[in-house]
């Protein structure tokens, strides 16, 4: 047992260092930015190398001592970008009428959909960034799957990937990973509806649920038609992301309805909170 030991130790030796790895992160923009970063600075104590790719229109994505952050052109500015933030944020919290808001969150998917994809595609077809991706043979990387942009990337240069989000739209996040997520138990997005439904809401929960395919249809099918050139293969969003290797969910059942997970995936709900950790106030 001691003469293994001691043919161990040096090997054992060698093996730990090799233990901090490169890191990918390509990340979303605004809110979505701001808890991943606290992520970046703890595995940098932990002597990962990390480097951030965005775009040069950023807003909240800075630059830090505690990885290296690339940027690439995009033919569009960041007021354009702020601009469409801050009105399709309003629309979360309009009072109008669920049809009303509905068509217009339809349009706002529109929208968003086209400014991620133009950013994706210079990204994607940025020849120098992308031969230095390559040539950097990074051991994982990390993103916010609500852009598909990083995971395509993945999958162009198998490197595994872990995904940082609190929820992908229409639920393709529990499509592609196969979870069950049935329309009459499950409350849909934007509907308002909690786990406890009465007959009512749960023919209109399900009538959302039909009406999914087609909103993150136009959300979406630029994605997949700009994935499906670059990767040559046909690719839908639920293909694309069905290769996650783990998903870090930003949400916590005190806050949502509990739903059935799958084994890759972990609860880090909280991670966005201060911390100051102070008790709050009568």
């Amino acid at each position: 047992h001691s003469m293994l030991v001691t043919l161990l130790l040096p090997f054992l030796c060698l093996l730990s260092p090799a233990a901090a790895g490169k890191l990918l992160v390509i990340p979303m923009e605004g809110s979505h930015w701001l808890s991943m970063k606290k992520v970046l600075v703890e595995l940098s104590k932990r002597g990962h190398e990390i480097v951030v790719v965005a775009p040069d229109n950023k807003i909240l994505i800075d630059s830090a001592d505690v990885y290296e952050l690339k940027t690439y052109p995009v033919p569009f500015t960041k007021e354009d970008m702020e601009e469409h933030i801050h009105s399709a944020s309003a629309r979360a919290f309009s009072q109008e009428p669920f049809l009303v808001r509905f068509w217009k969150l339809l349009g706002d998917y529109r929208k968003s959909g086209t400014m991620f994809h133009a950013s994706c595609k210079s990204l994607l077809y940025n020849q120098e960034l992308m031969k230095y991706i390559g040539d950097s043979h990074f051991d994982a990387l990390l993103t916010d799957p609500v852009s598909p942009c990083g995971q395509i990337i993945a999958l162009h240069f198998s490197i595994p990937s872990v995904f940082f989000l609190r929820m992908v739209p229409c639920a393709l996040d529990v499509h592609a990973a196969q979870g069950p997520d049935p329309p009459s138990y499950v409350p849909r997005m934007f509907s308002g509806n909690t786990d406890h439904m009465t007959f009512s809401e749960r023919v209109r929960n399900f009538l959302i649920a039909l009406s999914e395919s087609f909103s993150c249809n136009i959300a979406y099918s630029q994605f997949e038609e700009l994935a499906s050139e670059f990767l040559r293969k046909p690719m839908t969003m639920t293909d694309l992301l069905s290769h996650g290797s783990v998903w870090l969910r930003r949400i916590d059942f005190v806050f949502e309805y509990p739903t059935p997970v799958m084994p890759n995936m972990v609860f880090i709900g909280g991670i966005h909170c201060g911390e100051k950790k102070k008790p709050l106030s009568q």
